[in-house]
């Protein structure tokens, strides 16, 4: 793969109460005379025709599921309490995912043995929900059978439903079921997606043959053609807030690109309970909280409001608006009932404000607002239609804007827009900013489940899949990341494995990928001598490798040539970790924007 290194002019290529369990409508499930006279391996039968394990029990009757071969199961009530009700459609990580239609105790997933599975659509990726019971992570490599005969093959793993990783599961319930009792432990499950050939319709899939890997549903994630990436937010952590009860949070948000029409994405991430949301709508800005014009109405699968489940997000439907680049939108939600924690990305940089109680989204003027915020909690994303696609920042809290000059939009994301809108030479990407202060490439900060006052995310290598792969049109991954790690005690080696397994993954989906030398920070208490050591031996690998497709040498941007451990103090916002104002502009000036 052909590698260029672009220094001070970077060039950036293509860049628990007992609850209630409803009990499930029964659907039948049309099967062909032939499909039921031929063995399930030779014909693709529908995923539910398949079934032959059950995970989930009542509380009251938990011997009759057995999920793991040792008694152990889920509960129904946990899955009720977090909105993962039988038969409910589930969107996480853009795909469409639907919970078994099955009442406790019947059988409600399969073990993973080759079977032929009945899948149609056209996408980028086959989303599978999923979990391993083997005591660690499971995989095997099974086969995509597309409409026009020729097949792809695909590695699927599994984390363990009770020992992994809490950063990437889609949801944790709170206990264990088992004949003896209940087990105050967290029960995982997760969603993973792998990669399919663009533009091929999927007429079957074969599953893996690992007796422990566990399938309860599988969707093809459809391609997000026609939409742009316009404004996101990675979710950095779950804190409390408000409360707030019969609340309208009005959020302001920073386009890139504009377009004739708007959506946005609502996301419950790491969260253990659903999020009712009654009404939403979408301005743009004159000031504070007032909006240019009468706030115009967004809804939900044809509904004014809509639920997120715990793990799930949610799409508004296409609204015709039009969405000017460059400019400040307000995105207004109702919360009707009590919201004591929120996932949220903490550091906005931006003042958003919250009302006083009723529903106040569609109100065209601030009085009701009453009070401010300074997060973004639940918004995650806004798509325009048309446009060229998007470039994704994955960063830190250079790439989040620390120490920019507060509701100035003068993040170097904010800048790179900006210019891409102002030219003509190179199409104008929209530019997704999914900087998260305090964030590192192979640690993670927030845990990934409960409530914290930690907000520095999850690892930069547990959030690719939803903050980069599933984000809208992504065209471009750029990565600047790693300081924060070798401030912490990560050796060179274990930030170089990280990157190199980031642009494995976003290879694989069909990205560019691009990488940034870390930046020097001398004089800040923890960027010491033996940090700084670290750093130059990641950027002079960063430098050498043709793992990415282009490096842009932001250390060489940014360093004072008389003293290279150590920024340049013009660039300096002076706690000599984070450029300020004219440091992150020299960063999104340097990029060359011909090459795109």
């Amino acid at each position: 793969m052909r590698r260029r290194v672009w220094g001070t002019a970077v060039t950036l290529a293509l860049l628990s109460a007992a609850v209630a369990v409803p009990a499930p409508v029964p659907v039948p499930v049309a099967v062909t005379e032939a499909e039921a006279a031929s063995p399930a391996r030779d014909r693709p039968l529908p995923l539910e025709r398949l079934f032959d394990n059950t995970a989930v029990s009542d509380d009251a009757r938990p011997g009759e599921a057995d999920f793991d071969g040792s008694g152990r199961s889920l509960s129904a009530q946990n899955l009720t309490a977090a909105g993962w009700t039988p038969g409910r459609s589930l969107t996480v990580q853009g795909a469409r995912l639907t919970w078994p239609r099955r009442a406790p105790g019947e059988p409600d997933n399969v073990r993973a043995d080759g079977q032929s599975v009945r899948v149609r659509g056209r996408g980028d990726a086959l989303a599978f929900l999923v979990a391993g019971t083997g005591g660690g992570e499971v995989s095997g490599t099974g086969t995509v059978r597309y409409a026009n005969g020729s097949r792809s093959s695909y590695r699927l793993t599994a984390s363990d439903w009770r020992g992994g990783p809490l950063a990437t599961k889609a949801v944790a319930l709170p206990h264990i079921n088992t004949p003896g009792g209940q087990l105050a432990e967290k029960a995982r499950l997760y969603v993973v997606t792998v990669p399919l050939a663009r533009g091929r319709e999927v007429a079957s899939v074969e599953l893996p043959r690992h007796g422990d890997l566990h399938v309860f549903a599988l969707s093809v994630r459809s391609d997000t053609v026609g939409w742009t990436g316009s404004w996101a937010a990675s979710t950095s952590g779950h804190p409390a807030v408000g409360p707030w009860t019969d609340r309208t949070l009005r959020l302001v948000v920073h386009t890139s690109a504009g377009g004739p029409r708007v959506r946005i994405r609502l996301d419950n991430t790491f969260a253990a309970a659903p999020v009712r949301i009654g009404s939403a709508t979408v301005a743009v800005q004159a000031s504070g909280a007032s909006p240019r014009s009468a706030p115009v109405p967004l809804s939900f699968r044809g509904s004014p409001g809509t639920e997120l489940p715990a793990g799930a997000q949610e799409f508004s439907d296409p609204l015709s608006f039009d969405v000017p680049p460059d400019a400040n939108l307000l995105v207004s939600f109702h919360l009707p009932g009590t919201v004591a924690a929120a996932p949220v990305h903490s550091m906005a940089l931006q003042q958003s404000y919250v009302s006083v109680p009723g529903d106040h989204a569609a109100d065209g003027t601030p009085d009701a607002y009453t009070s401010t915020i300074a997060n973004w909690p639940l918004l995650t994303g806004v798509d325009v239609a048309g446009g060229p696609g998007s470039v994704v920042l994955l960063g830190d809290s250079i790439t989040d804007g620390d120490k920019s000059t507060p509701s100035g939009n003068r993040r170097w994301p904010n800048v790179l827009a900006a210019r891409l809108q102002n030219q003509s030479a190179v199409p104008r990407y929209g530019v997704l900013n999914h900087g998260i202060s305090a964030n590192r490439v192979v640690t993670d900060v927030y845990p990934g489940d409960g409530v914290s006052t930690s907000t520095g995310g999850v690892s930069a290598l547990h959030r690719l899949d939803r903050d980069v792969l599933a984000q809208t049109s992504a065209r471009t991954a750029v990565v600047f990341q790693g300081v924060n790690d070798v401030r912490w005690g990560a050796s060179a080696e274990q930030v170089v494995a990280g990157l190199r397994e980031i642009a494995d993954r976003a290879h694989a989906r069909g990205l560019r990928v691009l990488v940034a030398t870390i930046v020097p920070c001398e004089g800040e208490a923890r960027c010491t001598a033996a940090a700084d050591a670290q750093r130059s031996a990641v950027n002079s690998w960063i430098r050498s490798s043709s793992v990415f497709d282009g490096v842009l040498d932001f250390d060489a941007v940014l360093r004072d040539p008389a003293r290279p451990a150590r920024m340049l103090p013009a660039y300096d916002s002076g706690d000599h970790l984070h450029p300020g104002d004219a440091g992150l502009a020299a960063l999104a000036e340097s990029v060359d924007l011909t090459l795109l």
